[in-house]
């Protein structure tokens, strides 16, 4: 079994360029490697993930044009792909917030074991663009249609308790055991048959859907979204803090 961390506690794990690359790179790598036969991802710190570091120059380059198409397709479509077709167990311990990206790729995991401080928030919409990192997908799945979009469009922050009331969390624990409590499944889990991934393979397709068609109209609608000057303004107040004022435009 193989714990990843996500190791930029400061920013509370937001997702750079370079962590994205490390982490598919990691994942890869993992995929190849017969003796893993399971996989924990976490964060470091108070969060799990919250998603996008919208101060990454990498992916917002100040004074450039900004293609978040490009970037969803190119970074994220890749990553969370893999996540939901690599065949051994993947296992999220959201140890604390889970926002945006963060939630996506909790989402995107097989199993979410969730500390009882945690919570999630789809984010998206806060500064004018859509759901990427799968949650269009996988989150209509796991929470029904109404209530995804719910989530969606309010962007509510959502405790672990009502996440769990949702069938957003497998278990929800005490902090202190999110990370063990996740290992421990994993290790159940690394000791089970190769039948495993064929199950997750044969779910994925036959109970999911058409993944790939999924993560490619993401990114073409986050190309609209990120063209908009709602978006602009998002960015704007985010960097302000203060609250945004859109004009559906």
């Amino acid at each position: 079994m193989a714990t990843v961390t996500f190791a930029r506690p400061q920013a509370y794990n937001a997702l750079t360029a370079d962590l994205l690359d490390s982490l598919a790179l990691t994942l890869r790598a993992l995929e190849r490697d017969a003796s893993v036969r399971a996989i924990v991802l976490t964060g470091e710190g108070k969060a799990f993930c919250s998603g996008q570091a919208l101060d990454d120059p990498r992916t917002l380059t100040p004074g450039e044009p900004i293609d978040l198409g490009a970037t969803v397709e190119k970074r994220y479509g890749p990553l969370l792909l893999k996540l939901l077709t690599i065949e051994k167990p993947v296992i999220a311990a959201v140890n604390g917030v889970a926002a945006g990206a963060g939630m996506g790729i909790a989402c995107a995991c097989d199993f979410r074991i969730v500390a009882e401080i945690a919570s999630f928030t789809t984010a998206f919409v806060k500064i004018g663009l859509v759901p990427d990192s799968a949650l269009s997908f996988t989150l209509p799945r796991i929470v029904g249609y109404a209530k995804a979009l719910e989530l969606c469009m309010l962007s509510e922050k959502i405790d672990a308790a009502r996440a769990d009331a949702l069938g957003l969390c497998t278990k929800v624990v005490p902090l202190e055991r999110c990370v063990a409590e996740a290992q421990a499944l994993g290790a159940v889990l690394a000791k089970g048959p190769r039948a495993l991934g064929l199950i997750k393979r044969e779910l994925v397709r036959n109970g999911l859907g058409d993944v790939q068609a999924a993560l490619a109209y993401e990114a073409h609608l986050q190309s609209v979204a990120g063209a908009t000057a709602d978006f602009a303004e998002g960015i704007a107040a985010f960097a302000n803090k203060r609250a945004p004022s859109f004009r559906g435009a």
